[in-house]
C-alpha cells in the first residue's frame, strides 16, 4: 500500500472555496466512511480546518484513487469537480510523507509555526480510529508525524516565526506609543499583532472581524473594542495604523474607503495572503503600505527565515530516517522467509543424516547439528544484511524481489508472517 494525499489549502484556494469544501460533524464522518469503502482505498483519514481540507489514504492504485477521492470531495462539499480540481494538490508516496511532516511542523500554516495544527491532526487521527478507517500504515505514519511536529516546536524557534513576522512589519512603522490602531481580522496573526501593540503602548486598539464575537474576545484581551467588519471604512478615518490579517481573497481596504480620510499619515501593514489591501492605495498622498513582499525584500524578517530553514532541515532528516526504516521493514518478510526456508532445509537434511548414522551419540549429534546451522547462518548473514542496507537506496525493492526469485520465496508464508509479527 502507498500513501496518497489529496487536498486544498489557503495556498491553493481562496477562503470562500475552503469554506465551501470544509466538512464537519456527520458530513465529515460520511466522507471518511465513503472514501474507505472505495475498492482501491485500504485506509483513510480526513483533516478539515478553516485553512485546509486534506484526505490521507493508503491505496493500491494511484489514478483510480485520485479520481475516486476527488469525486467524493465534490459530492460531499457540493462543489462541482471541474470547479474543485484546479485548487487540489496531490502528493504520493515519499512526497505525501514529506507534506504531512511539513504540515504538522507548522511550515504550511497561514501563520507559520502555529501549533494548533498538532491538535487538529491528532483529532483527525482519533476520529478515523473511532470509525475504524485507519490501520498500520496511516497509524504509524501519523504518529511519527506528530512526533516530528512536537520536536519542531520543542527544539527550534518556529513558534516565534509568526511573532517575528509581525515585529518585522511593525519595524517600518516607528514608535507605536499612543497610535490609534485598527486591526482587521481576529486570527492567530491578528492576536500576535494586538499583543505586540499593547505591550508597545499603542493607544486605542480596534478589532474588526467577520465573526463579531471572535473580534470581541480578541479586543477584550488587549483592552480594546470590537466593531463589525462593515464598520472598517468609518474606523479608517480615525486610525493612524491599520493591520490586516484576513486573507479572505478580496480587498478589505480600498482607495475609495480612504477618500474621505482627513489629511495625515496613515500606515497600512498587510500581513495576509491573498492580500487584504488594494495595492492602489500606495498612490494616495500620506499613505504607506507594507506587505509580505516588502518585508521579505527588506531582510528584516531574517529570524523567521532562520527558524523556518531549521525546521525544514529537521523535517528532511526525519523524512530520510522514516523512509529508510520503512524500506528496510518492507524487506524483512523476505529475509524471514529466506531464513525460515533455510531452517527447514537444515532440519530435513539433518533428519536424513541422523537416520543414516544411528550410532552417533547425543554429543556427536549436537555437534553435527550446530556445525550445519553455523554454516548456513554464515552463508546467509552477508546477503541478508546487504539486502536490508540496499533496501534503503533508490530501487531497493528490486534486491528483495531478486532474492525472492532466486530462492523461490513466499514472504507471506505463515511461518514468516508469524515471526515478523512477533
Amino acid at each position: 500500500m502507498s500513501v496518497l494525499t489529496i487536498g486544498l489549502s489557503h495556498r491553493t484556494a481562496p477562503v470562500a472555496m475552503l469554506e465551501r469544501v470544509s466538512v464537519s460533524g456527520d458530513t465529515l464522518s460520511k466522507l471518511i466512511h465513503d472514501v474507505q469503502q472505495d475498492a482501491c482505498v485500504a485506509e483513510t483519514m480526513v483533516v478539515s480546518t478553516c485553512n485546509r481540507v486534506e484526505v490521507y489514504a493508503a491505496v493500491d492504485r494511484f489514478h483510480a484513487a485520485v479520481t475516486a477521492i476527488s469525486r467524493l470531495l465534490s459530492v460531499h462539499s457540493g462543489v462541482p469537480v471541474d470547479e474543485l480540481t484546479p485548487h487540489l494538490y496531490v502528493h504520493y508516496e515519499d512526497r505525501a510523507v514529506e507534506h504531512l511532516f511539513s504540515v504538522v511542523s507548522g511550515l504550511d500554516s497561514m501563520v507559520v509555526g502555529e501549533g494548533q495544527i498538532l491538535g487538529q491532526m491528532r483529532g483527525a487521527l482519533k476520529l478515523a480510529q473511532k470509525h475504524g478507517t485507519v490501520g498500520a500504515t496511516l497509524n504509524e505514519l501519523v504518529q511519527q508525524a506528530l512526533r516530528v511536529g512536537k520536536r519542531a516546536h520543542a527544539d527550534t524557534e518556529i513558534d516565534q516565526a509568526g511573532a517575528s513576522l509581525v515585529s518585522a512589519g511593525l519595524a517600518f512603522v516607528g514608535p507605536l506609543e499612543g497610535k490609534r490602531v485598527l486591526i482587521v481580522g481576529a486570527g492567530s496573526m491578528s492576536a500576535l499583532a494586538a499583543a505586540t501593540l499593547s505591550r508597545a503602548g499603542a493607544g486605542e486598539i480596534v478589532v474588526a472581524n467577520r465573526t463579531f464575537e471572535r473580534g470581541v474576545r480578541l479586543a477584550e484581551r488587549v483592552g480594546g473594542r470590537a466593531v463589525p467588519l462593515r464598520e472598517v471604512p468609518r474606523e479608517l478615518a480615525a486610525a493612524d495604523l491599520v493591520i490586516t490579517c484576513t486573507g479572505g481573497g478580496s480587498h478589505v481596504v480600498t482607495p475609495a474607503m480612504l477618500a474621505g480620510k482627513p489629511a495625515g499619515e496613515l500606515f497600512l501593514l498587510d500581513l495576509a495572503l491573498p492580500h487584504d489591501v488594494d495595492p492602489a492605495v500606495r498612490e494616495l498622498p500620506g499613505v504607506t503600505l507594507v506587505d509580505l513582499e516588502t518585508i521579505q525584500e527588506s531582510g528584516i524578517g531574517s529570524r523567521e527565515g532562520d527558524a523556518v530553514q531549521t525546521v525544514r532541515a529537521l523535517v528532511a532528516d526525519e523524512l530520510t530516517a522514516f523512509l529508510n526504516a520503512e524500506r528496510a521493514a518492507r524487506v524483512t518478510p523476505t529475509v524471514v522467509a529466506l531464513r525460515s526456508k533455510a531452517a527447514n532445509v537444515v532440519e530435513a537434511e539433518l533428519g536424513r543424516l541422523l537416520m543414516r548414522l544411528p550410532e552417533l551419540d547425543d554429543k556427536a549429534r549436537g555437534e553435527v547439528t550446530q556445525t550445519v546451522q553455523r554454516v548456513v547462518d554464515k552463508l546467509l548473514h552477508e546477503p541478508t544484511v546487504r539486502v536490508k542496507q540496499l533496501a534503503t537506496s533508490p530501487g531497493g525493492d528490486h534486491y528483495a524481489e531478486a532474492l525472492r526469485e532466486l530462492f523461490d520465496l513466499d514472504p507471506k508464508m505463515p511461518e514468516a508472517v508469524r515471526e515478523v509479527e512477533l
